[in-house]
């Protein structure tokens, strides 16, 4: 059976408790109702006793929480085990420590998602892969440029996307998250950073707006022309009974066959899940 992971996380602050059911119902695949960047410092205490009040089942969301070096950590973790929480994304992520003190405080359930924006984060992407509970690493690509000095937002975080890549898969994780696409009305813009995104082994993206969503789960989904070569191979493979086969001048070997599984696998999951396309 496949199992889905979020395409998108939609961003929401945590100062604007009338904005909560509308990100609900949106159609992201899910929603971060955000403490850190998107709140003040004087209205911290304010935010999380509006979120406190709102949390419930039946509108399940992850929560992004103060990084462990901040004054409000401690406090932001007495909302992580409520009801409703259905995961918490610890900002500036850098050491498993604060990870094992957040997996403790959490309810058993909640998936824990360490945001990766440092240098530090990136030194120890093994240890924060494979702290227990961490369903999935996010990448802050903005906060890193700025870590780092770097001015450039492809070919410059081209290594650093790769390491979430691979300490994600060597720690038998979920696919990473890219970082948001800042640019809310450019839609080529956002494919673009999508699709890039796809192709190097991430599996969804940070969203701060309902318009990028549509283009996000598209570009992390199977298109019709994947879905017609994955369905050929597999017919193909069928027929000739475990022999070698040649499919558009191409042999078809386990690999291709295996991915192509995958691709139908997926889009069969992903016509029963309620927020996909």
């Amino acid at each position: 059976m496949t199992t889905l992971l979020p395409r998108s996380y939609l961003f929401v602050p945590a100062n604007r408790p009338d904005r909560f059911d509308k990100a609900c119902q949106a159609g992201a695949d899910a929603v971060i109702v955000d403490l850190e960047d998107a709140v003040p410092c004087a209205d911290k205490s304010a935010a999380r006793a509006a979120l406190a009040a709102w949390l419930a089942p039946a509108h399940p969301v992850c929560i992004r929480i103060n990084g462990a070096d901040t004054e409000w950590f401690a406090e932001d973790l007495a909302l992580c085990s409520l009801p409703g929480v259905s995961g918490v994304v610890l900002s500036k992520a850098e050491e498993a420590g604060d990870l094992a003190r957040l997996h403790a405080a959490a309810a058993p359930a909640a998936a824990l998602l360490p945001l990766v924006e440092s240098a530090a984060g990136i030194r120890n992407l093994d240890a924060l892969a494979r702290a227990p509970g961490v369903q999935r690493l996010l990448f802050g690509s903005i906060d890193f440029q700025l870590d780092m000095g770097i001015r450039g937002e492809r070919e410059e975080l081209l290594f650093f996307r790769s390491q979430l890549v691979l300490a994600s898969r060597l720690a038998g994780i979920g696919a990473p998250v890219d970082g948001v696409t800042p640019a809310i009305d450019d839609s080529v813009r956002l494919r673009d950073d999508a699709g890039h995104a796809r192709r190097m082994g991430f599996g969804g993206k940070l969203c701060i707006h309902p318009r990028q969503l549509d283009a996000v789960h598209r570009c992390f989904s199977p298109d019709e022309e994947e879905l017609a070569w994955a369905a050929r191979v597999v017919e193909a493979a069928a027929r000739s009974d475990g022999a070698a086969v040649a499919l558009d001048g191409k042999m078809i070997d386990r690999p291709l066959i295996l991915r192509a599984r995958q691709i139908l696998d997926e889009a069969a999951a992903r016509r029963g899940c309620p927020n996909s396309d």
